[in-house]
């Protein structure tokens, strides 16, 4: 096939799988490590055995999700070096400020004090310990925002200019390029995505515990905790949601026409589902008259414009509506909103147990929230689908309000010096390598979940509820009671032995 001799295609597949993987863990990332946080700060409000050991189940599962998190983070980008060398180039000079920002005031910001939480326990005070949960949440949301102006950045340039010679842009204002007209926007969006995410696994593992009928005061807590951030988190999704269609409508139009697969001027209607006809521009399926226009602009007569009308315009040009991957864009942006609609229903089931003391016996929800943190992660990759699809055909989008000649086309970004069977051959490797690790990521997560928190026989503090235990089960080291135990066990039967052999000798 042709696609596996395109070295632009298949430099777009490899990153492709490369952020698709590591977004897995980024949401994740930042709502575990809220709820871990709340967990922290129960035990340290409580001080009972059983806040203590949920509070480090948390921080188990935490732990492998960020480090699973991390190692994919890094080759994502070594990428923009090797596959995107000619992008690189281009927007070196403001891409660079953020990602070594994220580096210096977030990640490290998120390690130091994870460290705190993983070797400190009995090393620091209680209150800075729980202190230092919350301050591994906001680095990760620091890293998010990073992370996320370099990215909005790309989607709506700012704060920068074109050289003469065409051949970069410069930074001109770092402020205005960070805080481009679309970066809270989207971090907002994200984060609120995270929260539900968060929410949703905790509510989960509640659920797996009510299920199994074991660990129920953990359950408990766990359902109401994960149940409040889930609802602050959905309910702050919508006004999000809504504020980041406000901006795709004011700048990046041809975005939110591929969105809802139109090609012609008109004021646009609200699709449930149904199929882009891309060879007749049609879309078939069931509709509201003007919604989308009231949901941007708050009329329901607002005319948009259309791809092929942007397809005329000098700043569009480039583009070729027939050539857009307009289908793609809208099932994924549909599959998104209808997830959302998901999250409502079950967020309604959920009050509707507990309101009627029908939860505990209603072992179909349980086991359908089980499975539940799979919504919110599909309606997150296809959100991130959507806002990458959509500027196509530009890597660099040349938005409403950005700088005059600040864009740059996906086929002009894309390394000359990496060929395809290169490009075949990191993709193989890559799955392989991607693969083995989410398998390790899902058997030890599963494997906490099932075992639930540990109570420790001394809850009053040492290396048991740190790191060390941690490093000594994923390792297959005994732990520190189990060879005193055995040890003790062994010097009992030596005694014996030695008993025995003294009564012997005095018996001749």
């Amino acid at each position: 096939m042709d696609v596996f001799g395109d070295v632009v295609f298949l430099a777009r597949l490899q990153f492709t799988l490369t952020v698709a993987f590591h977004f897995v863990f980024v949401p994740l990332s930042i709502g575990l490590g809220l709820i871990t946080a709340i967990a922290e700060t129960r035990h340290f409000r409580s001080g009972k055995p059983e806040d203590g050991a949920a509070a480090r189940f948390w921080l188990k599962i935490f732990t492998t999700t960020f480090a699973i998190g991390v190692a994919s983070g890094i080759t994502m980008e070594f990428s923009f070096g090797t596959n995107w060398a000619d992008y690189s180039r281009f927007v070196g000079d403001i891409f660079g400020a953020p990602l070594a920002a994220e580096a210096l005031f977030a990640f490290f910001l998120e390690s130091v004090f994870l460290g705190v939480l993983l070797f400190g326990r009995d090393k620091v005070s209680p209150r800075f310990y729980c202190v230092s949960s919350w301050l591994v949440w906001g680095g990760s949301c620091l890293s998010a925002l990073w992370i996320l102006i370099a990215n909005s950045w790309m989607q709506t340039p700012a704060g920068a200019e074109l050289v003469a010679d065409g051949s970069k842009a410069v930074l001109t204002d770092f402020l205005g390029a960070a805080f481009n007209p679309t970066t809270g926007l989207r971090y907002f969006h994200v984060i609120t995505a995270a929260l539900v995410m968060g929410g949703l696994v905790a509510v989960a593992v509640a659920a797996y515990h009510h299920i199994k009928e074991k660990n129920v005061d953990f359950a408990q807590k766990t359902l109401k905790t994960g149940l409040v951030v889930l609802i602050v988190g959905t309910c702050a999704l919508f006004v999000s949601a809504h504020s980041t269609a406000v901006g795709v409508w004011q700048e990046q139009p041809t975005k939110l026409a591929a969105m809802e697969g139109q090609y012609a001027d008109e004021v646009p209607p609200l699709y449930f589902f149904g199929y882009v006809d891309e060879q007749n521009q049609t879309v078939i399926g069931p509709s509201l008259p003007g919604f989308t226009s009231f949901l941007a602009t708050f009329t329901f007569d607002t005319v948009y414009p259309g791809l092929n009308s942007l397809s005329e315009t000098d700043k569009y040009g480039d583009m070729n509506p027939a050539e857009m991957p307009v289908n793609a864009i809208f099932q994924m942006y549909h599959l998104m909103v209808a997830i959302s609609g998901v999250l409502a229903l079950l967020i309604v089931l959920i009050l509707i147990g507990l309101a009627t003391k029908k939860f505990s016996n209603w072992k179909w929800l349980q086991k359908l929230l089980v499975i539940a943190p799979i919504f919110p992660l599909i309606a997150i990759e296809a959100g991130w689908f959507t806002a990458e699809l959509g500027r196509q055909p530009w890597v660099v989008y040349p938005s409403t309000s950005g700088p005059d000649g600040v864009a740059l086309l996906t086929e002009a970004a894309a390394s000359k010096s990496v060929t395809a069977p290169e490009l075949l051959l990191i993709i193989v490797l890559f799955f392989a390598v991607y693969l083995l690790l989410f398998v390790a990521w899902i058997r030890l997560t599963g494997k906490y979940v099932k075992e639930g928190p540990e109570f420790l026989s001394d809850e009053s503090g040492g290396d048991e509820g740190g790191m060390p235990t941690f490093i000594s089960r994923l390792t297959g080291e005994a732990k520190p009671e189990a060879v005193a135990a055995d040890a003790a066990e062994a010097s009992g039967a030596s005694k014996t032995a030695l008993d025995g052999a003294a009564g012997q000798k005095g018996g001749e």
